[in-house]
């Protein structure tokens, strides 16, 4: 199925570990090296310049902070030697090109349109459906997933084969584990969210599954649509023809696409584990959604608050997490009221994963349910819109020191590494841009 239950066990006394699988080996963990040969037979491809082996230690010092969280200082608790990519070049081992880019010599630029799924014709439509069908029944070739039973303990740690679908559910569920200092886990602080990397990394989970799926297809012009949830008084897409219909138990009606779909990492959401039963089925949950079923959230954001979002200057404001004032990433994320920007409030993207309830509202695995993608795009389409309107740049990345977050850490857990405030930047440098859908407003 989806998981498919082959571990690459690895003795943990030799493990300081990450993911590209070619880099799961004990003379990898040995190394602390991840700089794979290319074609031609050199580390990242250094003979047809294509990229070099490039020493972190040398980079950024020997000092980590006295934080035993493995996803610090990215990827420096696994790797002290990783692929630093040349010119358009990209990818673990420089293989691939950067997002927007194609060809042997990643010479060749292309702009792919999201477009609301609605704007899709029905062959567009179903060919979306088929190409996630196609990634949740696919091995991921290139990566594997860490899977623990304690954080705290190396010998528990495991490398885990997936899907391609899961490996994409993977990634946001890894970054958003409580941070572990000094043995304590912090639930507030995490690597993806309520932070200001909340939009860039979202931007690129969104570009690594969809540059995934061009691959997988060969459909160089496959694009993830988007959902425009404004105004909505229902859920006008969760119809079987599109993301499914679900019974007042939050089931999913057999005859949708997703009926039969598992949700990785579900079932044992513990602070101290990194998906325990990755490998079983049995203990995956059935995914399932219950739109506007929560009396908090009954209906998603309108119109107005997505205006009153995109009036917020600044990209995002001390300190930096779930209590910033006048924050538009805090608005953007849903922990401020967009009205006045400065009530501290669920709104926004926060409202309609609590809108769609089910998976969409347990956040952490919340990336298996694929209306995850359709929601995220419109949020990056909101982002994309702030961006042209204050001309947001890397310069835009507020300087502070919150664990992961900072302008020049690495978004974790990418390869190659992409710092947090490079990818504060227009969507047509990823390969990208937007549609320009008009959803119908209510009548005043």
């Amino acid at each position: 199925m989806l998981c498919l239950g082959i571990f690459l066990l690895v003795g943990l006394s030799a493990v300081h570990s990450q993911f590209p699988r070619v880099c799961t080996t004990e003379a990898s963990f040995r190394t602390k090296s991840c700089c794979p040969l290319w074609k031609d037979r050199s580390p990242c491809g250094s003979r047809s310049g294509r990229g070099r082996c490039q020493d972190l230690v040398a980079l950024r010092g020997n000092s980590i902070p006295q934080i035993d969280d493995d996803r610090l200082d990215w990827p420096r608790h696994y790797y002290d030697n990783v692929c630093e990519c040349s010119g358009n070049f990209s990818g673990y081992d420089c293989g691939s090109c950067k997002y927007g880019y194609f060809g042997e010599k990643c010479d060749r630029k292309k702009i792919v349109i999201r477009r609301e799924i609605r704007e899709l014709s029905f062959l567009e439509q179903k060919r979306f459906f088929s190409y996630l069908a196609l990634t949740k029944t696919t091995k991921c070739k290139d990566f594997v997933i860490l899977s623990t039973g304690d954080r705290h303990h190396r010998d528990t740690y495991r490398f885990v084969d997936a899907s391609l679908y899961d490996m994409f559910a993977w990634l946001h569920y890894y970054s958003m584990k409580p941070i572990m200092i000094n043995s304590t886990f912090d639930p507030n602080k995490n690597f993806a969210h309520q932070g200001p990397a909340f939009p860039g990394w979202h931007r690129l989970l969104l570009a690594f599954l969809e540059r995934q799926i061009q691959q997988l297809t060969g459909d160089e012009d496959f694009a993830i649509p988007y959902y425009d949830w404004r105004g909505e008084e229902n859920c006008t897409i969760c119809t079987n023809d599109l993301m499914g219909e679900s019974d007042a138990h939050g089931i999913l009606n057999p005859y949708s696409h997703f009926s039969y779909w598992r949700t990785i990492c579900s079932g044992f959401n513990y602070p101290d584990t990194y998906c325990p039963a990755a490998d079983s089925e049995i203990w995956m949950e059935r995914l399932h959604r219950k739109p506007g079923a929560t009396p908090y959230a009954p209906k998603p954001p309108t119109f107005q608050d997505v205006e009153d979002t995109l009036k917020l200057r600044d990209l995002d404001r001390p300190p930096f997490d779930e209590t910033a004032i006048r924050s538009f990433r805090n608005a953007l994320e849903g922990f401020l009221s967009p009205t006045d920007g400065v009530t501290l409030k669920r709104s926004m993207h926060n409202l309609v994963h609590i809108f769609l309830g089910g998976t969409m509202s347990q956040i952490p695995i919340s990336s298996n349910d694929p209306i995850f993608l359709l929601h995220h795009s419109f949020i990056d389409k909101i982002f994309e819109a702030w961006l042209a309107r204050y001309n947001g740049s890397p310069n835009s990345y507020p300087e502070n020191n919150e664990v992961g977050q900072g302008p020049n850490d690495c978004a974790t857990p990418f390869f190659p590494c992409q710092r947090n405030k490079d990818l504060i930047r227009k969507s047509t440098e990823f390969g990208y841009r937007y549609s320009s859908y008009h959803n119908k407003k209510p009548q005043q």
